[in-house]
């Protein structure tokens, strides 16, 4: 070995070390951080003296329908957001909300708006957003905590706010703890109702109809009943980690004039595109019709959630992908399934073939190269499809026609049915990331109306007019399409451009799917 090469050798061990040795001191000072910032504990509130408009609505509900619980769909974006809204009107006494993204957008502000106006009825609200979607909307959830009524913590912060150097660099020297996210979605009243699901608190996941807004296709599930309970439960064990972090422990000293953010509220609230929004949204239902109206009662569901020391990459057998796996495993007949993002690892493709091989049908719907909106991991469901196929399952790749010139529309539904019978809807994706990273939750259930809900949205979105057919006759791919203009067969992807292939391609050869 020359004596260059021995330089730079040593040169890289020594970097190593220094790297290695300021990570340690970065992750030491954090903990340090974590301990002497984190925020009182504090549990779900019980149900009062005196019954709130919620209370009023489900009692009689469940009086009807002892020791079940009360499910609905939540399929149209619009009636999504209308759950939310009137629910967080109708309440009385708390509002626990926990979130991956939340936008200051139209529909962002006006459910910001939602919770000012519980606060300021008394309401004790709770508000836990994952770190990672916040960094630049700080002054308004920095505004909403101020509010006595009202507290806001991040879920795995970083400590450095407002500077980009210094965040940049406590994420590099904590990267396994950064790449760790609560991923959840998550909206409880009362204690009484919760919603469940896929979506995020953004304009993409409510069809505001806005031109510059892709529309998002996501599953929510609404529920009342006993099982709430845990539900809370759930909510209280992630708001107490020494992980989530009051937002004003980030900010020491801050102070923001509250009648001046009361006036950027009521000034988001009555623009144009708020007011037609609530005008098309709200008018025309009622907290009896959305909230009550079209729940189905049954004894068969289950909370299914990551533990939240998940974030500390502790493994656990209770982990939801575990829970999943097992449901799978006793498939009889077929599964079906939608996911976004498809990139099962070599565990999660073995797994579906060998149901394949059983006989079990297996149907996939996620997102096609032209819909999709994270490039990246398309390249990695790349190396999967063809395994998938070959065992004889079936794929749809999701991309419909743009409509009035908007953005073309994409799924970001997280559901699966099993046996025509059981269905999942949540926040966990088919990939690694949700799998062994971030932390998910879902509902399991069983009722044939609502499972029929799900297999009509799985049918309706896999049409010709919605999604291309993916099919490998002769070991070769290639694409079955029902649009003007294109051919019925091709054997690349459809309506994406050769940069976007050509990107997909090469991600595909990389070994990152761990990452995306």
């Amino acid at each position: 070995m020359t004596l260059l090469a021995v330089q730079v050798l040593m040169w890289i061990v020594v970097g190593a070390a220094a790297t290695g040795f300021a990570s340690w001191l970065a992750h030491r000072s954090y903990r340090r951080f974590l301990r002497k910032s984190r925020g009182p504990v504090s549990k779900s509130l019980g149900r009062g003296d005196v019954p709130t408009k919620l209370d009023t609505l489900i009692d009689p509900l469940e009086a009807q329908f002892p020791c079940q619980s009360g499910l609905a769909t939540l399929l149209d974006n619009a009636d999504a957001f209308a759950a939310r809204a009137l629910s967080a009107a109708q309440a009385g006494r708390s509002l626990d909300l926990m979130y991956y993204i939340w936008r200051t957008d139209v529909t962002g502000w006006l459910l910001l708006d939602a919770l000012v106006a519980a606060a300021d009825r008394g309401v004790r609200v709770r508000l836990l957003l994952d770190d990672v979607n916040v960094q630049g909307f700080d002054p308004a959830f920095l505004a909403l905590t101020q509010h006595p009524q009202i507290e806001v913590r991040l879920f795995n912060p970083t400590r450095n706010r407002g500077h980009v150097v210094r965040r940049t660099f406590e994420m590099l020297l904590g990267l396994a703890r950064f790449n760790r996210r609560m991923h959840g979605k998550l909206w409880i009243a009362d204690g009484r109702l919760a919603i469940i699901g896929g979506r995020n608190i953004a304009d993409t996941y409510f069809a505001t109809l806005d031109a510059d807004t892709r529309n998002s296709v996501d599953a929510d599930m609404l529920l009342v009943g006993p099982k709430v309970d845990a539900v809370a439960a759930l909510f209280d064990s992630y708001w107490n980690l020494g992980l989530s972090m009051p937002i004003l422990a980030l900010w020491p000293g801050f102070k923001l004039n509250r009648t001046a953010f009361r006036h950027r509220l009521a000034r988001h609230v009555g623009s144009a595109p708020s007011r037609h929004y609530l005008a098309r949204t709200l008018d025309s239902r009622t907290p009896e019709a959305v909230l009550a109206g079209r729940l189905h009662w049954t004894d068969k569901v289950q909370l299914l959630a990551d533990p939240p020391d998940k974030a500390y990459g502790n493994h656990s057998a209770a982990w939801m992908s575990t829970a999943i796996a097992d449901i799978l495993t006793n498939a009889q007949s077929e599964v079906r399934l939608i996911t976004p993002y498809f990139v099962p690892g070599q565990a999660g493709i073995s797994g579906l073939t060998a149901l394949a091989a059983r006989g079990v049908k297996i149907s996939l719907l996620t997102n096609a190269l032209a819909a999709t909106d994270m490039l990246l991991v398309y390249g990695a469901y790349r190396r999967y499809r063809g395994a998938l196929l070959a065992a004889g399952g079936s794929i749809h790749e999701f991309s419909p026609l743009p409509k009035n010139g908007r953005k073309r529309d994409m799924l970001h539904s997280k559901v699966f049915v099993i046996d025509g019978r059981q269905a999942i809807v949540g926040s966990l994706n088919f990939d690694l990331r949700s799998a062994f990273t971030n932390t998910e939750l879902g509902l399991l259930f069983e009722h044939p109306t609502l499972v029929a809900d799900i297999t009509g949205m799985i049918d309706a979105l896999s049409a010709p007019d919605q999604a291309y057919t993916v099919s490998r006759p002769d070991h070769a791919l290639q694409w079955t399409v029902a649009r003007p203009g294109l051919p019925k067969l091709m054997y690349v992807e459809p309506e994406a451009s050769k940069l976007q292939r050509a990107i997909s391609w090469l991600v595909g050869l990389l070994p990152i799917q761990a990452y995306l």
